[in-house]
């Protein structure tokens, strides 16, 4: 569904010139679902825009749907959907009209863009809202309307920046069952999204950014397996003890890695309760203390660092 090999993308020319994108190689295989990971900056809206065939490459090589987005762009974009990060919802036509005028400019004839305007209303559970006004709409409601009128012309391909930013965790999970349904109807989705738990739910392998390239690559599971531990014990002391620094070196030897935080420590192992229990023996007494299993976040963490992007 997508190749790029070597994928460049350059903003500006000569001394000013910024490479957003530094040549990265990535496959999208059919029916699965492939998300993008990274901080602020690190290229992936301009890896999205290359591949939604509205931005051109500035090197390498890159096919969407086995077509050339310099030459064939009508074509891709006929074929695959797009769900922004900001609703571009016409806030003066109802929810109804939103899908009838957005899948006429497709140049699908009037019955079929009625018939599929119904269906996705039902689809986005929106039916009773048809008569609606967008601006009377919730934040849930309007970014299921946004990613339904991306459905409208049935995209082999559907690309979605940030799907549920600003959502409850009710409407997020409604859209995580809707994208789902999309997969298992064979819809193959490309997203990008700062929510590691929903990377974890939704994305079958995904591709971590940072700076312009790619850092890791694979399933979920296997990024963690590969750049975490099982668990991770997390150790809170009370203020006015020794600092954490200090209280770190004695129970370095228990872990595989550890991450000292101004009001935390983080023992990565794979036992955790070991670790707790080991460090409890050496006469330290944390005031809260809890065991968890690694997370994607664990991981985004590790490879691109906690330190704020602007």
């Amino acid at each position: 569904m997508i190749e790029a090999r070597g994928l460049r993308k350059t903003f500006g020319a000569g001394a000013s010139a910024f490479e957003a994108v530094r040549g990265i190689d990535v496959v999208v295989r059919r029916g699965e679902a492939f998300g993008f990971l990274g901080p602020n900056g690190a290229g992936k809206s301009s890896t999205m825009r290359m591949v939604a065939a509205v931005s051109p490459i500035s090197g390498g090589e890159l096919r969407i749907l086995g077509l050339d987005p310099a030459t064939d762009g009508p074509s891709i974009r006929a074929r695959i959907g797009v769900c922004p990060q900001e609703d571009t919802l016409d806030n003066e036509l109802d929810v109804w009209e939103n899908l009838f005028i957005y899948g006429r400019y497709f140049g699908l004839p009037r019955a079929v863009v009625r018939e599929r305007a119904e269906e996705l209303l039902e689809f986005a559970k929106l039916t009773d809202k048809a008569k609606s006004r967008v601006e009377e709409l919730s934040g849930g409601m309007k970014r299921r309307l946004t990613i339904a009128r991306s459905l409208i012309n049935r995209p082999d391909l559907l690309l979605l920046d940030e799907p549920t930013t600003g959502l409850d965790p009710q409407a997020r999970h409604l859209l995580w069952d809707q994208l789902f349904r999309l997969k298992q109807a064979g819809v193959t989705l490309v997203l990008t999204t700062h929510y590691m738990d929903e990377a974890e739910q939704l994305c079958d392998r995904l591709v971590v950014m940072d700076k312009g390239v790619i850092v890791a690559e694979g399933a979920p599971g296997e990024l963690i397996r590969t750049y975490s531990t099982r668990e991770v014990a997390e150790l809170r002391f009370a203020v006015g003890e020794e600092d954490n620094e200090v209280m770190a070196e004695k129970i370095a030897d228990l872990a595989d890695r550890l991450e000292v935080l101004p009001d935390r420590i983080l023992v990565y192992a794979d036992d955790g309760e070991s670790v707790l229990a080991a460090a409890l023996d050496r006469g330290l007494r944390p005031v809260a203390s809890l065991v968890r299993r690694s997370s994607l976040e664990d991981v985004f963490l590790r490879l691109t660092g906690r330190t704020l992007v602007d």
